[in-house]
């Protein structure tokens, strides 16, 4: 008798970043105006996910202020997946999120989306598929041993509150003004 193995979820929240060879792993997460790039290895069977919430830092934020940060999370998740026994010229992506999820205020998504396809360009990785910008949310789970994506599009009100919005950035000081 043949015994089912049952698949393992893995929820990638902001920040995050997961590298995996598995066959029954699948990453999970939910996206606004943040980013995932789904990036894999089809001849090494290897894969994983980041989930971004702004496309780079200003060179000030350290620590874990960077987890936040597109171009810090694609480096881990690049040097993750290279660690793993994947080859940088047969990398693959795909890109989902990047929602403009609040009209009327500036459209982070669509940043975060330019600048992830500028980042995977200039690195030499092919984007293959994925589903990006517009106004809805995302669900987005993805198979990094197979490269097997699926997204459900989610109603603002789905959305947690905390994908709603990007918090705007910190205020920087200069004398006796403040930027933001």
């Amino acid at each position: 008798m043949t015994q089912l193995t049952q698949e393992k979820r893995i929820n990638i929240v902001r920040g995050e970043w997961r590298v995996s060879a598995d066959a029954n792993v699948y990453l999970s997460t939910i996206l606004g105006s943040c980013v995932a790039a789904c990036i894999r290895d089809p001849d090494a069977k290897i894969g994983g996910m980041n989930h971004f919430l702004l496309p780079g830092g200003t060179g000030r934020a350290g620590g874990p202020e960077m987890e936040r940060y597109g171009v810090h999370l694609m480096e881990l998740l690049i040097n993750d997946l290279l660690k793993s026994g994947a080859q940088r010229n047969r990398l693959e992506a795909k890109l989902f999120g990047g929602a403009h999820v609040v009209p009327g205020l500036s459209d982070i998504g669509r940043q975060n989306v330019d600048f992830a396809e500028k980042f995977l360009r200039d690195e030499g990785i092919r984007v293959t598929g994925g589903s990006v910008r517009g106004p809805a949310g995302r669900k987005v789970e993805f198979w990094p041993a197979s490269g097997r994506a699926r997204q459900m599009l989610l109603t603002k009100e789905q959305l947690p509150s905390e994908t709603r919005m990007a918090p705007a950035p910190a205020p920087v000081s200069s004398g006796n003004v403040e930027l933001f």
